[in-house]
């Protein structure tokens, strides 16, 4: 039976991520910094070489996969953007913790979404929405080994509900540029919606 690659990767630092803020839906670009710490990975490591990236449709998403994967075909997954974080956008843990908002979001729930924000149920899923889509395309392109460009909160989110081994999200976090590579059958996902986790990506040495 046939298996399909995914190199699941996450997109590099912007002004906001160095500043510690919470930034979800705001399109901002990556930093100087942040592009220059790609290109340095991107020097030094093997990423794989993939016919396709799908990438959330946010500007440090797309500019990361050019970045990393120069050669290959760039297509938006609208569902791979990060998480809503409504009233929180754009603000510091230190600017919220005086707010009761703020405090009951912390003590976290399925159903318990920032104010105006994403809950984790509807993040969830549209990550298994924009995960399916893009399996399913894959099959259909006869595409055996790709990559996909999203966000921390994405990439816990996938991992933890629909990877195996189960792990906490948090065993999941990386670094700018890195992530983790995933396998994944037909019959693994149209019958029981899981992949496997394999490794780190790219592979370190």
């Amino acid at each position: 039976m046939k298996g399909y690659k995914i190199n699941l990767l996450r997109h590099g630092q912007t002004e906001a991520n160095a500043q510690g803020r919470y930034i979800g839906v705001t399109d901002e670009p990556l930093s100087e910094g942040g592009e220059a710490e790609l290109l340095e990975k991107y020097e030094k490591h093997p990423y794989p070489k993939v016919p396709r990236v799908y990438s959330s449709p946010l500007l440090r998403a797309v500019q990361s996969a050019r970045i990393l994967f120069p050669q290959s075909e760039i297509i938006i997954a609208d569902g791979l953007r990060e998480m809503d974080f409504g009233a929180f956008e754009g603000l510091k843990a230190e600017e919220l913790i005086n707010l009761d908002s703020y405090k009951g979001w912390l003590k976290g729930g399925i159903d318990n979404p920032p104010p105006n924000g994403e809950s984790v149920r509807e993040l969830t899923a549209r990550c298994y929405n924009a995960i399916d889509s893009i399996i399913l395309d894959m099959m259909r392109a006869s595409i055996f080994n790709a990559a996909v460009l999203t966000h921390s909160g994405i990439m816990m989110n996938l991992l933890s509900c629909f990877g195996l081994p189960k792990l906490d999200p948090m065993a999941y976090a990386c670094g700018a540029g890195e992530g983790w590579e995933i396998h994944v059958t037909a019959m693994m996902w149209q019958r029981d919606g899981i992949f496997e986790i394999t490794g780190r990506a790219p592979a370190f040495s």
